[in-house]
């Protein structure tokens, strides 16, 4: 290389031209740019060398006014339309020739330059370009067209979000969608989301943080979610909307219902038929009746909504439901397991209309064992839909005009005391109810009622006669089971407070209840065999054994084989397992928000376990609320001791609370 010789290097990545003055050591060149300054330029940074003239430093800004009118790239797709079709390769001089029709400094080095650009038309070996093949450049035309495409989604999306963000009312585009669930897959599964990219470039164009958090607040910011966006049941598997196919199959349902496959439906509808439930509940799947028989004797009728009658084993509304497993109660309302169209409509046993029902006809000894039972499907007219506070209403005001609703409270009492002579387990503990309306919260406590302990027995009871029927006749159903506990013993019981303190050290003791397709004792129950029948219209296992139970009854075939129950079992039990576990963490939530919310009152909480004696760290129960959590005491405390406590930190999607405990001339703080 001579002194004077204009050369282009790259530094940084970006092209600079300056003129060779003189060798730096063995390799290097020392040049200056435009600017005057000197760079000491290694061989491999040297890129392209200017042949034919020497230069001053001075005269590179004029040489690069030079090339200037050559640097259109389209001049280029001219070029190798020709250069393609005869198979030839170039170097920038031959290209220039091509071009410009002549070969100067500023030709030679506009045409390298283009060549170089390019990321079309040619590729570089060596020292030469070769034209690409015709269908490889229309390939990377075809992509230079999307990436043009996305870049300009990209950035109408990015002008769609600051809108957004400003206040103002925006209409998202089908291609934002894709970034937007990004973004809620971050915000809910953190570093386990899939397909992260989306939402990571968002959040990094916006300079927001590139964490769960961020994503959260962002899809608040957006009004996509609302600050109390259950991430729980968004984790979860459980689909919280019906597709358009299973809501056409519904209304075609309630357009014109299939034909019932039971035609020898027992008419009940002469019974009078009590359904007894919470107010707001909608979907009305039992109800109970006392039929007085010719030889002074009781029959107790437990009917039960019929809702295969409107659907067949595979078909889309049953896949839909075996895909729930079950409907979702949670604080902020229910995720039901079938369209509530038909859930709340023919599928309920709805008061003063003929309804399908699958009835069980029972009549118990003297000491409520189960003497002989009948099951039918039949037909029914609900005749009172009451609450359980009406129920309770009559049963102390003794109303002689209902005397079935006495009749059946006794017989239940009966039940209980024949189960417990069995060997049942009562435990009862207050149980919170929290329900969220227009972000207001309201929590009630269950107690225990004679209602509730009437539906609960005669529930019970249709579910050892459904059992039964499918053990005298070797059907495969979802039986329930519960392997027998360990209780403590009576001295050690004895000297726990009675009440909750008492009933929680018995809870804490039992096994859970499993299901499988053989029939075995269940302990709690007090029942050698048990099967659950009595909601199918929100629980996918009671729709299995109503399947099995009709079909028999009937005469045909069973719906699923031994094998097909067996899995049927084993998978939806995972899916309820994934279900109960949402709407305990979403109760959880809204139980603490709930304190967050009262952090002036002062609640009473009953010592009632230990978690770990050692570190002082138990469980207490806000009796007021029905809620139990868990405190690491300030102070020694013995079990069943009410203290008298504050909410000093609440932050339910943390999943933390700290309290403090009043006493007089001291607060003491403990958090868990």
């Amino acid at each position: 290389m001579e002194k004077g010789t204009l050369i282009e290097f790259r530094l940084h990545g970006e092209r600079r031209l300056a003129v060779a003055e003189c060798p730096d050591g063995k390799k290097n060149w020392k040049v200056t740019d435009e600017q005057g300054l000197s760079h000491s330029i290694p061989p491999r940074q040297l890129s392209y060398e200017v042949k034919g003239a020497t230069y001053k430093p001075s005269e590179i800004a004029l040489f690069k006014k030079e090339i200037q009118p050559y640097l259109d790239p389209s001049s280029l797709e001219v070029a190798w339309e020709f250069l393609v079709e005869e198979n030839q390769s170039v170097e920038p001089a031959e290209m220039a020739q091509l071009l410009f029709s002549d070969k100067t400094p500023a030709q030679c080095y506009a045409a390298y330059y283009l060549l170089s650009e390019d990321k079309l038309y040619f590729k570089q070996k060596g020292d030469r370009y070769e034209p690409r093949s015709a269908v490889m450049v229309a390939e990377l035309k075809h992509q230079q067209e999307v990436e043009k495409q996305r870049q300009q989604e990209w950035q109408e999306f990015l002008e769609r979000v600051q809108h957004r963000l400003c206040g103002k009312l925006v209409e998202w585009q089908t291609s934002d969608r894709v970034r937007i669930e990004a973004l809620e897959r971050v915000a809910a599964l953190g570093d386990e989301a899939s397909h992260r990219a989306p939402a990571l470039e968002t959040l990094a164009a916006l300079k927001r943080p590139e964490t769960p958090q961020g994503a959260f607040q962002l899809l608040v910011d957006l009004g996509q979610w609302t600050v109390h966006e259950n991430l729980s049941l968004r984790r979860s598997q459980t689909p919280t909307h019906f597709s358009t196919k299973v809501l056409d199959v519904a209304q075609s349902c309630l357009n014109s219902p299939p034909p019932d496959p039971d035609t020898n439906r027992l008419d009940l509808t002469h019974l009078k038929v009590y359904t007894i439930d919470d107010e707001s509940t909608q979907e009305i799947d039992d109800g109970l009746s006392l039929e007085y028989l010719e030889d002074g004797r009781e029959r107790l009728w437990v009917h039960i909504a019929d809702p295969t009658r409107l659907l067949s084993p595979g078909d889309e509304l049953d896949l839909e439901a075996r895909r729930r497993s079950t409907t979702l109660y949670l604080p902020t309302g229910m995720i039901p397991m079938f369209p509530p169209e038909l859930a709340t409509g023919p599928m309920s046993l709805v008061q003063g209309r003929i309804c399908y029902a699958l009835s069980f006809g029972i009549i118990l000894d003297e000491t409520g064992g189960v003497r002989e039972y009948t099951i039918h499907p039949s037909s029914i007219k609900p005749t009172y839909r009451l609450t359980y506070e009406d129920v309770d209403e009559m049963l102390h005001l003794d109303l002689q005009t209902e005397p079935e609703i006495s009749a059946i409270a006794q017989w239940a009492k009966r039940r209980q005391k024949w189960r417990l002579s069995q060997g049942a387990i009562s435990i009862s503990m207050p149980e919170a109810i929290i329900k969220v309306h227009e972000d207001d919260i309201t929590i009630d406590v269950m107690e225990d009622s004679p209602s509730r302990h009437l539906v609960a027995e005669m529930m019970i009871l249709a579910g050892e006669v459904a059992a039964r029927y499918g053990q005298t006749h070797s059907l495969a159903l979802p039986f329930r089971h519960q392997p027998q506990p360990e209780l403590p013993s009576d001295e050690e019981l004895i000297l726990l407070p009675a009440g909750p303190v008492r009933a929680c050290a018995i809870r804490r003791c039992m096994p859970r209840s499993e299901m499988s397709i053989t029939p075995a004792r269940h302990a709690s129950l007090g029942l050698d065999t048990y099967t659950q029948v009595t909601s199918p219209i929100r629980r996918y296992t009671d729709l299995l054994a109503h399947f099995q139970l009709k079909a028999h009854l009937r005469g045909d075939p069973l719906p699923f084989s031994t094998e097909q129950m067996q899995e049927l079992v084993m998978s939806v039990s995972a899916a309820v397992k994934e279900a109960t576990s949402v709407e305990r963490q979403t109760q959880r939530y809204w139980g603490l928000e709930y304190l967050r919310r009262h952090t002036n009152e002062v609640w009473q909480a009953l010592v009632l376990r230990w978690l770990r004696e050692d570190d002082n760290l138990g469980l207490i129960l806000l009796e007021e609320l029905g809620l139990e959590l868990a405190w690491r005491f300030p102070r020694p405390v013995a079990l069943g001791e009410r203290l008298e406590i504050k909410v000093s930190y609440a932050d339910p999607r943390k999943d933390e609370i700290h309290f403090q405990e009043l006493i007089a001339q001291s607060a003491h703080h403990a958090a868990h």
